[in-house]
Parts: structure tokens; C-alpha cells; sequence
């Protein structure tokens, strides 16, 4: 539309139609304004990029469902994912897909907050909604940006990994091993000795364990992990496989075994960490006795050192710097090492004596005692080891650290006794 306004003529057009973008530009003459009119209406007709945006009328429910037969289907916990999602969908109202926005799911995680619902678990759904955009984008059936990418999650507390002590761990399999189901404390005594997950251990056929070892397959992580294991516990796995109980399974189900031994043994764990304790127990032990950060990554399938690293903490040199090199220990190392040299001055000796002819020296005396052949300051260059401690007052025939006069030195030397040659300690 062109008009007359006091300024000349105003073009105030949307060459799109509804919902497209709108121009309006003011020119001198009429001519002009009709010119540019002009012009605006080519460049729809030529360039797409000028065309108004098409709305997606689909539901949010539409691309889940889509996500789900393209990806999503294909995933271990495929079936539980989308369960999740649909819920989250139907909380949400179900909205249209291009008027989903950041908006939206934060209104609906704040609700899912006041109702309860932990932090880390809303964190989730925020994780599964965000890679069914990108997946749908990386399949082309998304063009727009993902709504949710620059939404930040909530900062979640770590949480503390419980594990057993020795003896817990002995009180545990007693337990266990009285109990009624006789796989619960086999199983467990698999995960301490490999780490592996319950589920992992409780698959367990009798094709998989072989040569000294476990091979763990249909992992978390889908990747086949083998870990060696003893040669009698092998022994003892193979005994207890019982083909008319469980066919090629080398266990029965034993969950609930477990929680019950867990109860009567009287160890109290994290809330979530009932089985998974094993597992937690293996590496804190594994690094408490100065295992390898990254031999422990392999052992328990983890697939970036990331997570592997909670453990570090547990190792015997982790952060000792901190106490050597702190202010507190450097003042009291130099408040020590003071005192000390006050106490070796105050305590050196004004005489000494010959261990073996107890000559007693006279320290100050430059000229040597009667009888001496040498001053007596000289006396402290001839500090041996003798092999032969029936020569020394109170010897009991072991190597004892002796003071000599020169004159028993070589006494020594000469009935064929294992004297070092003089050695400078002043």
C-alpha cells in the first residue's frame, strides 16, 4: 500500500501476505514509492528467503512418535524413554510443535518441581526432549533450531558413594551364604571380585566364564568386557552351574535375596545404591590398595575417565602434597627442625669412649690421652661396623655400629674382623 503522508510518499507493504514480514520505507515521489513496491514483490517471487515462514502444525507428540520408529526404537532403554517422554508430552498439553518453546518446558519442570519431583529426574526429561529435536534435525525432519538447547539444567549435589568394609563384607556373604536362595552370595561375590553391575553378574551363562575368565556381554554401554578371575573360583562357578535349575544360566533371579541379606546383615546404604554398592565397593577397594586409575576404567566398562574419577580420592597418595606443603606443617617442620639442632648441640658429648679397650677420649684434650696415639678429636673418623660383636662389650654376634681408638682398629683389622675402613661421620 502506498499512501501520501506530510513526509512524501510512505510504502508500508507485506509482500508475503499475513504473517510475513512488513517494509515500510518513505520516499519523495509517488514513482519512487511504486518502484520499490515494485521491487519488494519480485524479490518474494524470486528468493524464498523472502516468502513467509510456513508453520509445522504438528503436535509435540507427532515428533515423538517420529523420533521413536526412526531412533528411538533402536536404543536399549528405547521402550522406557519414550514411555517418559509421552507422559512429559501430555503434562505439557500436547502443544504444536513450532509454538513448543523454552517457555514451555520451564513452566512445566518448575511444576514438577513444586510436586516433588527430584531434581535429577526432571533433569532427564529435559535430556530426552532435547535429543529428540536433534535427532529429528540430524534425520531432517526438524528444521528449526532446538528449543531447548541453551536451557541450562539444574546443578545437582555429587552424592556420596557408600561402600562395605572388610568386615562388612565378610558379615555380608555369611549372611547371604545362610540364606535360602544359594545364587545371592555367588553373585555377589562376582561383583566384588570384577565390579561388574548385578545385572551383568546375574546374566551370567556358563559359556562365560572360561580360560580364568568373565566376559560380561549386552553391557550398559553394549561393548563386551572380559576380566580375569582365579583359578578355584572358576572352579567353584562351574560347580554351582546346575543345567535342570536354570539351563545354560549359571543363576536363578536373587534381587530381592539380595536386599533381604542386605537387611539382616544389618548395613545400612545411600538411598538408590542397594545392589550397586558391590560395584562401589570393588573400586574404592581397588584404589585403596593403589590400583591404576585407568586399569579400574577398563574393569568397570566405563567409557570416558570422567566417571571413574570419583573414585580417585580413594588412593593413598591422592593429594598428599596437601599435607606436606600446606602453611601449618611447613611452620611446624621449621619449629622441629630448630629445636632439633638446639638439642644436637646441647647433647654433644665432651668424651668417648673405645668400645672395645674403653679408653675413655677427653674431647678438648688436643695432645691425646696417656696411651693414645692419635689426638682424640680424630677419635670420630674411625666409627665402624664390625661383623664381630663378641669383640665389643655386650656383643650378641650381629652387626653393631662401634666406636674404635686407632690402636683397636687395627687390632681388629688384624685378627681378620669385618671393620669397614675409617669412615668420616664429624
Amino acid at each position: 500500500m502506498i499512501k501520501k503522508t506530510t513526509g512524501g510518499w510512505l510504502v508500508d507493504a507485506q509482500p508475503g501476505g499475513r504473517g510475513g514480514k512488513r517494509f515500510r520505507k518513505s520516499f519523495k515521489t509517488q514513482a519512487e514509492a511504486k518502484a520499490y513496491e515494485a521491487w519488494l514483490t519480485t524479490q518474494v517471487n524470486q528468493n524464498s528467503a523472502w516468502q513467509p515462514e510456513k508453520r509445522d502444525t504438528r503436535k509435540l507428540l507427532d515428533l515423538i512418535d517420529l523420533w521413536h520408529t526412526h531412533h528411538g526404537a533402536g536404543l536399549k532403554a528405547g521402550a522406557n524413554t519414550y514411555s517418559r517422554l509421552k507422559l512429559a508430552c501430555e503434562a505439557m498439553g500436547n502443544p504444536v510443535a513450532d509454538r513448543f518453546s523454552v517457555e514451555t518446558f520451564a513452566t512445566y519442570r518448575k511444576a514438577r518441581l513444586a510436586d516433588g519431583i527430584a531434581p535429577n529426574s526432571v533433569n532427564r526429561e529435559h535430556a530426552y526432549l532435547r535429543s529428540v529435536f536433534n535427532e529429528l534435525r540430524r534425520l531432517g525432519q526438524w528444521k528449526k533450531p532446538n528449543p531447548l538447547a541453551e536451557l541450562r539444567q539444574f546443578k545437582i549435589d555429587e552424592s556420596e558413594l557408600s561402600y562395605s568394609t572388610r568386615e562388612q563384607i565378610t558379615e555380608l556373604l555369611r549372611v547371604l551364604g545362610d540364606g535360602k536362595n544359594r545364587h545371592t552370595v555367588m553373585i555377589a561375590r562376582i561383583c566384588l571380585a570384577t565390579g561388574a553391575r548385578w545385572s551383568e553378574a546375574e546374566g551370567l551363562d556358563i559359556r562365560h566364564v572360561r580360560n580364568g575368565q568373565v566376559h560380561y556381554a549386552g553391557t550398559k554401554s553394549s561393548k563386551v568386557r572380559t576380566l580375569p578371575i582365579g583359578a578355584e573360583f572358576e572352579r567353584e562357578l562351574r560347580a554351582h552351574h546346575d543345567k535342570k535349575e536354570t539351563g545354560s544360566r549359571l543363576f536363578a533371579p536373587s534381587y530381592s535375596a539380595f536386599r533381604d541379606g542386605i537387611e539382616r546383615a544389618g548395613i545400612e546404604l545411600q538411598k538408590g545404591q542397594l545392589t550397586h554398592v558391590l560395584r562401589h565397593t570393588f573400586a574404592s577397594h581397588f584404589m585403596m590398595n593403589g590400583g591404576n586409575i585407568l586399569v579400574l576404567q577398563r574393569a568397570l566398562g566405563h567409557a570416558n575417565l570422567t566417571m571413574t574419577m570419583r573414585y580417585a580420592h580413594l588412593a593413598p597418595d591422592h593429594l598428599k602434597e596437601v599435607v606436606k606443603l600446606n602453611p601449618i606443617q611447613l611452620i611446624a617442620d621449621a619449629a622441629l627442625q630448630q629445636d632439633g639442632g638446639q638439642a644436637d648441640q646441647a647433647e654433644a658429648p665432651d668424651r668417648i669412649t673405645c668400645d672395645r679397650c674403653k679408653t675413655v677420649f677427653d674431647l678438648n684434650d688436643t695432645d691425646g690421652p696417656p696411651g693414645g696415639t692419635f689426638a682424640a678429636q680424630e677419635m670420630l673418623k674411625f666409627r665402624h661396623v664390625c661383623g664381630y660383636g663378641s669383640h665389643v662389650a655386650g656383643g650378641d654376634q650381629s652387626v653393631v655400629e662401634t666406636d674404635l681408638c686407632q690402636d683397636c682398629w687395627w687390632t681388629l683389622l688384624g685378627e681378620h674382623c669385618r671393620v669397614s675402613t675409617p669412615k668420616e661421620v664429624g
